[in-house]
């Protein structure tokens, strides 16, 4: 079981890292053929769509995927069936209700998101393309129930094929659709962005064509499991869906996090710009660190989070037995692996931030700028993401909500005063010195409930950081002389510059680590495994 398990899981996290590389690197494309105009009217709509998806889905397969799998263990397996019958219908309704709401509050959305002020576009502009996403909150959460199911019963295939596939088919819809709209039918911005939104729902619907082919390959040998139930214990739906929102509920906190920081900008990004700039150079300013600079820099994240979901089980496992060596050694690990690849990652992409934004994008200064600026940010993104793991390993995820609204609080309290002072850096700013609370109180929570000693990780990490430093003069010295002879203006000529310029960043950084032996400390036998198959000394 254990083997398959694994096996599993192995699965779901190659998906879902595909399914998050293929929704970061269609923005290339996207950006070629609608602008940064484009860019702007699109994340208008899609950061309150990313908060309703997640407040109707977030930790639902998690959830059910947990409660199924508890159930299945004791032989119990009618109680998983009845929750996926009953759950179904809860979910379309859900579904359903989240879609109307959003619908019919599209035009309060887009009038506090514009302030009423001369802008690029109108309410009823960004209405439109609000409500075109809508849609895809009828299907998704129905969607995200039968992945929890099948998650329930080791079966990782279908959430990792269903997610890859409802990516494939979304991004070709909104890069056919957008561009067939503009360039063939002559149609508008705003049509050509909608129909971009619009593949969302379209992507759902492959994706839950892909889960119902896997419903009906595998329901004899669920029905099979169901004849073997035991029926010694009868739950009913009323304590069923209490555990499983007790147990989903910190996920949705953790995962509209980002986008509630998202949406703070959005209401008074443009407001407060627009007392110390013109109201097209605000709405270009949102547009870039919004959705240009916010997209690459969750690459790295995106890597962190997948890692730290599949610490939960691990901790909690060491928490429950009361095992505190190896819980201290799960954490160690937590902490050291995540700063090990997100902090060069970071660093590296605040100092090649010209010719990454140029290669994404195109040679924009103030794009340049944000990307250079908002990069380190990604080491609190990632952190935020594990010590929230961390606690829900421990049993102690209510506090999740604690620190989240604290550093809520603080982006809210400064982000217009910064942003007046500093321009677009200070919403960074703002965003940073939240992130930075929330972990705080993450960190002295995780102190308080579970004895861990955090100086061992200090040690290391002081070690990585020192590494990391090495690892930037050596870069920014390579960067400097290839300025030399080629220009980070030109796309091609700014890819070879990244190419050139990670090797060497990543030699140095790998050969100290190896040098120092940090890499073994962290890794163990794999490096040598890994050595062995690049034919490199062990």
């Amino acid at each position: 079981m254990s083997s398959k398990l694994l096996r599993g899981t192995f699965i779901l996290t190659i998906g879902t890292i595909l399914s998050k590389v293929l929704g970061l690197f269609y923005v290339i494309p996207f950006y070629q053929i609608v602008g940064a105009k484009g860019t702007l009217l699109y994340q208008y709509s899609y950061v309150p769509y990313t908060i309703f998806i997640s407040v109707a889905t977030a930790g639902v397969p998690l959830a059910v995927s947990k409660f199924i799998s508890k159930y299945n263990s004791l032989e119990e397996y009618a109680v998983g069936r009845k929750l996926f019958k009953s759950g179904l219908m809860v979910m379309m309704v859900t579904g359903f209700v989240a879609f109307l709401i959003m619908y019919f509050t599209a035009p309060f959305l887009a009038e506090i998101s514009l302030h009423g002020k001369k802008q690029l576009f109108s309410v009823n502009e960004v209405s439109t393309v609000i409500r075109a996403v809508s849609f895809a909150l009828i299907v998704v959460p129905f969607m995200s129930l039968i992945r929890g199911y099948f998650q329930g019963h080791q079966s990782m295939g279908p959430s990792a094929v269903s997610q890859v596939v409802e990516q494939i088919i979304r991004i070709l819809f909104t890069l056919v659709g957008a561009y067939v709209v503009l360039h063939t039918l002559n149609g508008g911005m705003v049509k050509a962005v909608s129909v971009a939104t619009f593949a969302a729902f379209i992507g759902a619907i492959g994706s839950l064509a892909v889960l119902f082919w896997y419903w009906f390959k595998r329901k004899p040998h669920l029905d099979e499991l169901l004849e073997k139930d035991k029926g010694t214990i009868n739950i009913s739906l009323k304590q069923i869906y209490k555990e499983i929102l007790i147990y989903a509920a910190p996920f949705v906190f953790v995962g509209i996090a980002n986008p509630l920081f998202q949406f703070i900008d959005q209401l008074t990004f443009s407001r407060a710009m627009a007392t110390i700039a013109s109201g097209k150079l605000a709405d270009t300013a949102f547009s870039i660190l919004n959705f240009e600079s916010h997209k690459i820099v969750i690459i790295p994240v995106s890597l962190a989070t997948a890692f730290s979901l599949t610490l939960v089980p691990s901790i909690t496992k060491a928490f429950v037995e009361n095992d505190q060596k190896s819980m201290n050694h799960q954490m160690n690990q937590a902490f050291q692996v995540l700063l090990f690849l997100t902090l060069p990652a970071a660093i590296g992409l605040s100092l090649l931030a010209e010719p990454v934004y140029t290669v994404f994008y195109e040679h924009d200064p103030l794009g340049i700028e944000v990307l250079g600026a908002y990069a380190p940010v990604a080491i609190l993104f990632s952190l935020y993401s594990v010590t929230a793991a961390i606690l829900q390993g421990i049993n102690e995820q209510r506090y999740t909500i604690l620190s989240l609204l604290v550093g809520l609080l603080i982006k809210l309290s400064l982000n217009i005063p910064l942003i007046k002072a500093m321009a677009t850096e200070g919403a960074i700013l703002a965003t940073a010195l939240g992130y930075t609370a929330a972990i705080i109180i993450n960190l002295i929570v995780i102190k308080k409930y579970s004895n861990y000693p955090f100086r061992l990780v200090f040690r290391r990490c002081t070690l990585i950081v020192l590494l990391a430093g090495i690892m930037w003069l050596g870069t920014e010295l390579t960067f400097t002389v290839m300025k030399l002879f080629l220009s980070p203006q030109s796309k091609v000529q700014s890819l070879l510059m990244i190419l050139i310029c990670g090797v060497v960043g990543s030699g140095i950084y790998f050969y100290l680590s190896l040098k120092t032996k940090l890499v073994y400390r962290l890794f163990g036998d794999k490096v040598d495994s890994i050595k062995r198959k690049l034919h490199l000394p062990i």
